[in-house]
């Protein structure tokens, strides 16, 4: 068996934000790709036997964090887009294996993927659980269902459908695929030059039919959606996740609240000009983008005053540079100027893992769970901006960037 123990830091995870204590002076003891213990030096250390040590030198140890709300085959209006839209299969393959060994080396260990192209998403799980590609884990959705000529009509990474009868089709499209999770597009968005981020595009039957289908097969679902009043219906239908919520209102959100229905607010989507001009992206896009910036961020912090479950998700590709760092970690930013650096934190790693339902594997730093780990020299507990400086990753127990140990 593979045994390190991994000492020489302090240690900590989202069960910050429900009280918990970092452990100053820790250890932790991985065997193979799991956690076998964590705590106090003295006491992990006296199960680790001649196990090979790896010496942080004071850094603080947190899960790994989890983005949301990821492309990896991102193709948004612009020449940046043209070239991604025009790449034959084998190039998308590697253009989105590339994105994921990004992902991974800025700390990012598990994603979930809400829309890519030609169910190519599937492919690259495989290859990375195979362990011929280094990436996160990946959680997936597959195509993002729309009705026809919807939000996002124009790419592969969407099905169009029309009809409950048709949206119950796509969803099971995409279940036949291995999908974990449903995708649907019930209103406009920024990226559509011929909608607005306020018009609704499916019925009250067919966002009924995807909701019944996906739970019938144990699937939870997750709308692209602006508006408030469309949000309303779909959270009265059961839906269990929102994505960005650009026009949300205390009303809306105490009943997103009420329901259990989370909110991943991808707020950089409305701040990003340096992202769209190096993309190229037309100035209408941008205009519309831009300008529901501060919309945006009303909306969000109203969700949170009402105490909707907000999850870490950038929308731009995980490993994108921006404003100095990556988008994950300036997404992760724009949430903890409401939320504070703990709920920060809880948002960015146990939050989105209780969402996925994975915590028996992943989320926390604790015996049982993957070794998915990462390390930043600054306390994340007193600025978010600590993930900006992650300088060592490891995935399943392998190191994957920083210091391997003796």
């Amino acid at each position: 068996m593979n045994t390190q123990v991994i000492v020489g830091c302090t240690v900590l995870d989202g069960r910050v934000a429900e009280g918990a204590r970092p452990v100053e002076d820790a250890a932790v003891l991985v065997r193979d790709d799991r956690i076998v213990s964590a705590g106090p030096r003295e006491s992990v250390l006296a199960e680790a036997g001649d196990a090979r040590r790896i010496d942080l030198g004071g850094a603080y140890v947190t899960p790994g964090l989890v983005n949301m709300h990821t492309h990896l085959s991102l193709s948004l209006p612009g020449g940046g887009g043209d070239q991604v839209r025009a790449m034959t299969p084998h190039e998308l393959a590697l253009y989105m294996a590339d994105g994921a060994c990004r992902t991974l080396d800025r700390g990012v260990t598990t994603v979930r993927c809400v829309a890519e192209k030609d169910h190519a998403d599937f492919a690259l799980r495989r290859a990375i659980e195979a362990g011929r590609v280094p990436g996160p884990r990946i959680f997936t959705a597959g195509r993002a269902l729309v009705c026809t000529g919807g939000h996002g009509h124009e790419g592969t990474d969407t099905l169009e459908c029309d009809g409950a009868d048709g949206f119950r089709r796509g969803t099971r499209a995409q279940l036949k695929a291995g999908a974990d999770l449903i995708k649907v597009m019930i209103s406009g968005g920024i990226a559509g030059e011929h909608e607005a981020i306020d018009t609704p595009q499916l019925f009250a039957d067919e966002m009924a039919a995807v909701i019944e289908t996906a739970h019938a097969w144990g699937r939870r679902v997750t709308a692209h959606a602006g508006p408030a009043e469309v949000i309303a219906k779909a959270v009265e239908l059961g839906l269990d996740c929102v994505e960005h919520g650009y026009q949300l209102t205390p009303e809306v959100a105490a009943l997103m609240a009420g329901r259990g229905t989370a909110l991943v607010p991808t707020l950089l989507v409305t701040r990003c000009k340096e992202f769209f001009d190096e993309l190229g992206v037309p100035e209408w896009m941008q205009r519309r983008s831009l300008g529901a910036g501060p919309r945006h961020l009303e909306s969000y912090a109203t969700a949170v005053a009402a105490g909707v479950e907000v999850l870490l998700g950038s929308d731009m590709p995980p490993f994108w540079p921006i404003d100095g760092t990556n988008a994950t970690v300036r997404e992760l930013e724009h949430m903890a100027g409401v939320i504070g650096p703990a709920r920060a934190l809880y948002a960015g790693t146990l939050g989105p893992i209780r969402w996925l339902d994975a915590e028996a594997d992943l989320g926390t730093v604790e015996p049982g769970k993957y070794a998915d780990l990462i390390a930043t020299g600054a306390d994340p507990l007193e600025s978010t901006s600590a993930f900006r400086d992650v300088r060592w990753v490891m995935k399943g127990g392998t190191v994957i960037r920083g210091e391997g140990g003796s």
